[in-house]
């Protein structure tokens, strides 16, 4: 191992001079990355969910300044269409367009996804990003815990919509956004709806992002002989609005340290544009190298339980994605 993956390695091990601008800092001199946003896009089309705010909104952003076209799919249309405009304006790229869809209502990921498939000739980047992380446990229409709902039933059936599309291209990609929270947290597939224990809603946002992560395990080895590559992802500690709010005293606390919007999609662009990426699959990321999916031996999951959790969302949400295999 030569000397600057030693230092990434324990930066990486000692968490806090990893996830935070330090990380960042050191890891873009360590590898001398180039700038991300000098990777061509033109010609390809990025679907991202969640894009009107935080980091969903730097994405479709950087997307459209490096060429690409976007697809902005967002559950508040008014809001969609200025930040749309705001894209536009920003980047000179026209090809930015708004998809209305509420990510936990199944119904309507359903239609955004026959609607995407009749309207767009292409697809090669799925940015799964959309989030909800709440104070008080709530049900969306179809009856299912709010989190789990939006991050990972509504994301589950929206993959599986729109694989035919990624599929038809020669380097489809599905990248997932998730949170450094989710290494502290189990799964509990006795109780995916939260309705077992008191109601803590970061955690139970740790463990969506847990599900997700495994989920894009599942959806790599399904798709392993196709041109679709499946990662995840998750941004470091970013200061956006979302983590403000929801967690106003690690907001107070890490402050100084906290990476930027910026900062914190770089990975999520550079899986969506580098060549490199497409050559594995399966991984999850942090700062443009693949990291371990488990620190703690209480949160690993087992390919039996991962089973569990896959043969779960096929249940509540009514799809059977191993059809597209």
């Amino acid at each position: 191992m030569d000397l600057r993956r030693a230092v990434d390695d324990l930066a990486e091990t000692l968490v806090v001079p990893s996830f935070t601008r330090l990380g960042y800092d050191l890891r873009s001199k360590l590898f001398d990355w180039e700038p991300v946003e000098q990777m061509p896009m033109r010609g390809r089309v990025v679907a991202v969910t969640g894009p009107t705010s935080g980091l969903g909104q730097i994405a479709a952003m950087s997307f459209a300044r490096m060429g690409a076209e976007v697809l902005l799919l967002a559950r508040n249309a008014a809001k969609a269409e200025r930040v749309r405009a705001q894209i536009v304006e920003g980047t000179g790229n026209a090809g930015v367009r708004v998809y209305r869809v509420d990510m936990s209502d199944l119904s309507s990921v359903r239609r955004v996804a026959e609607e995407i498939r009749a309207s767009e000739p292409s697809l090669d980047v799925l940015i799964n990003n959309a989030g909800s992380l709440l104070v008080r446990r709530a049900v969306s229409v179809d009856g299912h815990e709010m989190t789990l709902a939006t991050m990972v039933l509504g994301p589950f059936v929206l993959t599986d919509g729109l694989i035919p599309l990624l599929r038809d291209g020669a380097d489809g990609r599905i990248i997932t956004v998730t949170s450094g929270g989710q290494y502290a947290q189990a799964l509990d597939l006795d109780d995916l709806q939260s309705a077992a224990q008191p109601y803590v809603g970061s955690a139970v946002y740790a463990r969506a992002k847990r599900a997700q992560v495994v989920l894009t395990r599942v959806w790599a080895s399904m798709l392993r002989d196709t041109s679709v590559v499946a990662h995840a992802m998750h941004p470091g500690w970013a200061d956006t609005p979302g983590i403000e709010a929801s967690l106003p005293r690690f907001h107070t606390v890490l402050g100084p340290l906290l990476r930027t919007p910026e900062q914190g999609v770089d990975t999520l662009l550079w899986l969506a544009a580098a060549p490199e990426a497409a050559r594995s699959t399966g991984r999850l990321w942090l700062d443009r190298r693949p990291r371990k999916f488990d620190r703690l031996a209480r949160t690993r999951v087992s390919p039996v339980q991962a089973r569990r959790l896959w043969n779960a969302c096929e249940h509540l949400t009514g799809v059977s994605p191993t059809r597209q295999a």
